[in-house]
């Protein structure tokens, strides 16, 4: 067995502090973004909340908003003049979720949440306050 001189030795060592210095600092900088997102996306929310109720038309109304860590964010909505009884939340789901998709796409507001793969869900409530259905878009949908 041949045995290494000391200044390979320290060359190698060198070599993983670095490799180990270089793995952490990609951690701490993905940290950092992703609380920053996090942030951000609590940021809107409150902002939302606090000018909530927004009526957006004669048949849609934000109640609420709230984020949910850097990944997802999520809008509660009253559809102001529709009766649970009289429509099936299925035609509701093909009536919006359409609009949506391309309203993330093409939206300049909506930017941030492109760049950031952010999965949106929209929840839906009758005028009476019943839930009516959730429409989920996630990134490989409006990214596509």
């Amino acid at each position: 067995m041949t045995k290494q001189s000391p200044s390979k030795k320290r060359q190698g060592i060198r070599i993983i502090a670095g490799m180990i210095a270089f793995a952490l600092a990609c951690y701490g900088v993905q940290q950092f973004f992703k609380t920053d997102v996090e942030a951000e996306l609590a940021r809107v929310a409150l902002e939302l909340n606090n000018r909530a109720p927004i009526q957006f038309d004669e048949f849609t109304r934000l109640d609420s908003a709230s984020a949910k860590g850097a990944i997802n964010f999520s809008y509660y909505y009253t559809l102001t003049n529709v009766d649970k009884k009289m429509i099936h939340s299925d035609t509701v789901q093909a009536y919006l979720k359409p609009t949506l998709i391309d309203n993330i796409k093409y939206s300049p507001e909506l930017k941030v949440y492109r760049d950031h793969e952010i999965t949106m869900d929209y929840y839906y409530y009758d005028k009476n306050g019943d839930f009516m259905t959730t429409i989920t878009v996630t990134p490989d949908v409006y990214m596509d």
